[in-house]
């Protein structure tokens, strides 16, 4: 975690009046034995707040879980989803799935960092080598209205990506990730190299228009994807925009180059090969399916709707 992090963090802590807060931890299955998870809820509970956990067992499990949570919202501040971005993005999605299209939710969201790559919680300064102060976090933070993706429908809270990378971040052992972080994506990227194709689509917003074939792409509402890759470095989580990266594919031979530095480094030091613009609504049309992932979890078309719901749900942050 960066020295501005953890200096916001602690801010947040000593400002905070210290009343009572309600979370409701849905935890992914995987993680309930944890020990430091254990530690993390006797903590939170010992300074004050009450923690009520729910715990996933099987598929279908997290929407059960999160309408029991609607129902129960006046119980509830705060619904905490233990697990990682993909668990994020499935009760999110489950809760927004749940209510009107305009209809404000009765509480907050947060997130516990339990997963592999914890993309979303990086961006939000959390560290999950400290599962009891990212617990304490989600109890004692502010809850700050927060925009939400849709492509098609279902919701990213994080990131949608298309092309050879998602592919690439897909198809990464997690037991490699786990070993190599980072490195791991770009391990599989080599391994997958005599599969490298480019992806021919025509993608178009507010006064941008875009044919061609694209290496990489991704439609960022926060900036990390795939391990701490800084895909869309200039997103922001609340200013109605959605950030849009597109590598396209190079005619010179060096794709493997570009996507080598793209995994290894983010967009950052790829400017000059990039198009990158900050939009509310996006189509893109392939002439081939595709594979879409939506905080890592996986779609396939050739057809995309892509929006912004600004400040859709309170997060805390």
């Amino acid at each position: 975690m960066t020295t501005s992090c953890v200096r916001v963090n602690a801010v947040l802590f000593r400002e905070k009046q210290l009343d009572k807060q309600h979370l409701r931890l849905l935890l992914n299955g995987k993680s309930a034995a944890r020990a430091d998870v254990r530690a993390a809820v006797e903590a939170v509970r010992s300074i004050g707040h009450d923690v009520s956990v729910r715990v996933t067992y099987e598929p279908g499990d997290i929407p059960r879980l999160v309408s029991e949570a609607l129902r129960d919202h006046e119980q509830i501040d705060t619904l905490v989803s233990g697990g990682g971005d993909g668990t994020l993005n499935e009760v999110v999605d489950a809760a927004l799935h749940e209510v009107g299209e305009d209809e404000k939710l009765p509480f907050a969201f947060a997130v516990l960092p339990l997963g592999t790559a914890n993309d979303f919680a990086s961006q939000i300064c959390l560290d999950p080598d400290d599962i009891p102060s990212c617990l304490r976090f989600a109890a004692e933070a502010e809850a700050r209205p927060t925009d939400i993706g849709k492509v098609n429908g279902c919701v990213f809270v994080n990131m949608a990506t298309g092309g050879f990378g998602t592919r690439v971040t897909s198809e990464t052992d997690p037991n490699l990730k786990k070993v190599l972080g980072g490195a791991a994506y770009l391990f599989t990227g080599l391994q997958r190299f005599s599969e490298l194709a480019a992806c021919e689509g025509r993608i178009k917003a507010e006064d941008f228009t875009w044919e061609g074939a694209f290496l990489a792409l991704a439609v960022g509402n926060g900036q990390r994807a795939g391990g701490g890759i800084r895909l869309c470095p200039k997103a922001r989580l609340d200013d109605g925009f959605l950030d849009l990266t597109i590598l396209p594919f190079p005619s010179s031979g060096r794709a493997i180059d570009l996507l080598t530095m793209l995994l290894e480094g983010g967009a950052e030091g790829l400017n000059s090969a990039l198009i990158e613009r900050k939009v509310r609504n996006i189509t893109i049309q392939t002439q081939e399916s595709v594979q879409f992932n939506l905080d890592g979890e996986p779609m396939n078309g050739q057809s995309w709707n892509i929006g912004i719901q600004h400040h859709r749900i309170d997060f805390r942050r």
